[in-house]
């Protein structure tokens, strides 16, 4: 266990390759109730939406969900989210658990036209339940049928006995599954109940740890990671959330614009090792005179694949596919190649 936004949360329940192999291959729980959950409600919920997420929330229909971020004014991000369309005139964005406050303040302040909104995140627990087994370890506990929910979409029904739970098709793993939103006080018994289900299926509890190594092998984006205040989500390889034809207005449009046009100075890169050696987080990516030219912002060992994998910002020149870097490993340098993602496939 280690102190996380707040809470005390589960690094690891067995071992970090045991919970890893188990999502990739079968079903794991990830506890993330530590997320954040705003509503908003109302005839003008939509347009402010629209004014503070980069993405264009206006192509959902009621059951969709859609990955976006917070532009700040000067071209970084405040946060990256999941907006989900519930009902008409009714959202759902779930944030990062250590910018909750942030968040809401950020959204509060966008807010001119009085938009109901609504803080729900200590009443709201999360559940992840991860990896190709996850429709049969959970169906036998719900009349929704879940491999009718497709990618990205959202459903409201019964779940272990419990109403108004929503059984979403979405997860930070690349190994397909659902995330369970519903009231804390159910928590207990929807927990142990799909363990009770997926008893057969081997289902074991996972911690941060094996959530961390699983999206980077798909190269996720982890807030303060890859992205924070003073990246832009063109460098970071978000240009497809970040819709500047979109009609309405948002923070840092014009920025974000410009940077399509004209191109950026550095990118999010995938990078493996060529020599052995572990890249973590905060290392200088260097060039053959030694000089710092980036810097690493997440790597590990691959569970899946066994490769020294990690991502990080270069200079774009060096940002194509097979391009060479060196990493500065402490007192040695590894060299490393640019590779197209995801590091892992099924």
């Amino acid at each position: 266990m280690a102190p996380f936004a707040g809470f005390t949360m589960p690094i690891s329940y067995s071992s970090i390759k045991e919970e890893h192999a188990c999502v990739r291959k079968g079903v794991g729980v990830f506890d993330v109730s530590h997320m954040g959950e705003f509503i908003l409600k109302g005839d003008g919920a939509l347009d402010l939406i629209q004014r503070v997420t980069s993405n264009d929330a206006s192509t959902l229909t009621p059951g969709q969900a859609q990955y976006s971020c917070f532009p700040n004014k000067s071209g970084g991000i405040v946060d990256d989210l999941i907006v989900y369309h519930l009902e008409d005139g009714n959202y759902m964005l779930v944030v990062n658990a250590s910018n909750i406050s942030k968040d809401f303040n950020w959204v509060k302040a966008h807010n001119t036209d009085g938009v109901a909104l609504v803080d729900i995140s200590d009443n709201t627990s999360l559940l992840a339940v991860q990896g190709p087994k996850t429709n049969q370890a959970l169906q036998s506990l719900t009349d929704v049928d879940l491999g009718s929910i497709p990618f990205y979409h959202v459903k409201k029904g019964r779940f272990a006995g419990v109403d108004n739970v929503l059984i979403s098709a979405t997860g930070y793993t690349g190994s397909g599954g659902f995330e369970l939103y519903f009231n804390n006080k159910y928590a207990q018994i929807i927990w142990d109940k799909i363990f009770e289900s997926g008893a057969e299926f081997n289902i074991k509890p996972c911690g941060l740890a094996a959530r961390d190594t699983l999206r980077l092998e798909m190269g996720y984006c982890l807030y303060g990671n890859e992205i924070d205040d003073s990246t832009s989500p063109i460098e970071a390889g978000l240009a497809w959330i970040t819709k500047t034809k979109k009609e309405v207005d948002f923070n840092s449009k014009s920025i974000f614009k410009a940077q399509k046009k004209t191109g950026v100075d550095r990118k999010l890169v995938a990078l493996q090792l060529i020599d052995k050696g572990i890249a973590r987080s905060g290392y200088d990516i260097v060039n053959d005179e030694g000089k710092s030219i980036g810097k690493i912002t997440s790597g590990t060992q691959s569970p899946s694949t066994g490769k020294s994998i990690a991502l990080g910002y270069v200079p774009t020149e060096l940002s194509t596919v097979g391009a060479k870097v060196n990493i500065q490993i402490r007192n040695k340098v590894a060299a490393a190649k640019v590779v197209k993602l995801p590091f892992y496939k099924s």
